[in-house]
């Protein structure tokens, strides 16, 4: 098959593209495009072709979506808080971008296999207690309005034939390596990941703030499984909430006392910014997993696990 990764310099594509070029891939994988707005690292494969693109200009899609394209995973995308800061960006990268590949596909590549990144933050409002895939989108942020839109289009071309499209909503993920991005949830990993480092790290809301959260490793599996998921399960909807586990604050830095210890938990520092609280509360927190899991995706379920995975596969300590 031949597969195109957008956002693949990024921290989710790159991990997508190396788990597609393992010789356990669900995937068979002939040839791999890897596309960012920088260019993406090599592989040492020759099924791999990386390219830097702009998504937002007009011959973008024209180039990445071609006719013998047989999976398309689109990641690219400007983050929660940058997009909310930059109104154009956001809307040029995240919607406009999108927009040109779905139509794209739609004249060259009709039976194009179409996997789409959204977020949890397309909710919002006045919610009910338990989120299904089905509950009413209400984002209450620029960014969960973007990837709403994109959602609806991804929906409509796919109920018209125009391409075989399937959306997944992934929970905040934790624990992410290297530098903080512009998320509004990045002190999620910041408050594991620097402290484990030796580093300060600044924690923007209270002990008791929640938040529903995926381990790396499992949003991978779980975006790779979204496209070998046959179209005639999904049923009338193509949205998934990806599977998730909600945790506090509070539990978050009692297992990293629990793995690491007092001193490293110490390096916390409690400093509240009252908007990344506002987008944060706007946020749901209870999701029925059920359809999801039945149809093949995993799920995390411990917090320790978690901040353990992180310690043995990125720091490569026992």
């Amino acid at each position: 098959m031949k597969v195109v990764i957008t956002g693949a310099a990024g921290f989710l594509g790159s991990r997508v593209a190396d788990a597609l070029l393992k010789l356990d891939s669900p995937i068979p994988v002939k040839k791999l495009i890897l596309v960012d707005a920088i260019l993406p690292p090599k592989r040492n494969d020759p099924r791999v072709n990386v390219v830097a693109v702009d998504l937002t200009s007009p011959e973008a899609a024209l180039n990445l979506v071609e006719p013998d394209c047989d999976v398309f995973f689109h990641l690219a995308a400007i983050v929660s808080g940058h997009a909310e800061a930059d109104f154009n960006l956001g809307m040029a990268v995240n919607f406009d971008a999108t927009r040109s590949l779905l139509e794209v596909a739609r004249k060259k590549v009709p039976a194009l296999k179409f996997v789409f990144t959204s977020s949890c933050g397309v909710f919002g409002g006045n919610l009910p207690k338990i989120v299904t895939d089905m509950t009413a989108c209400h984002p209450q942020t620029s960014y969960g309005v973007q990837k709403a839109m994109c959602e609806l289009l991804i929906q409509d071309y796919s109920r018209k034939g125009f391409l075989d499209g399937r959306f997944v909503r992934l929970p905040t993920i934790c624990i992410r390596p290297g530098a903080a991005n512009k998320a509004m949830t990045s002190f999620v990993s910041g408050i594991v990941r620097e402290p484990l480092n030796g580093q300060v790290a600044i924690c923007p809301v209270d002990r008791e703030q929640k938040v529903w959260i995926s381990s790396p490793s499992m949003v991978v599996k779980n975006i790779i499984h979204a496209a070998l998921v046959p179209a005639n399960s999904l049923g009338l909807w193509r949205g998934i909430n990806i599977p998730g586990f909600c945790v506090s604050v509070d539990e978050i830095l009692t297992a990293l006392r629990k793995v690491a210890g007092e001193k490293v938990v110490s390096l916390v520092r409690f400093e509240k910014d009252a908007e990344i609280r506002r987008m944060l509360e706007s946020l749901p927190l209870n999701f029925d997993n059920s359809h999801a899991l039945k149809l093949g995706f995993g799920v995390d379920t411990d917090f320790t696990d978690v901040i353990n995975s992180y310690i043995r596969d990125e720091l490569k300590q026992k």
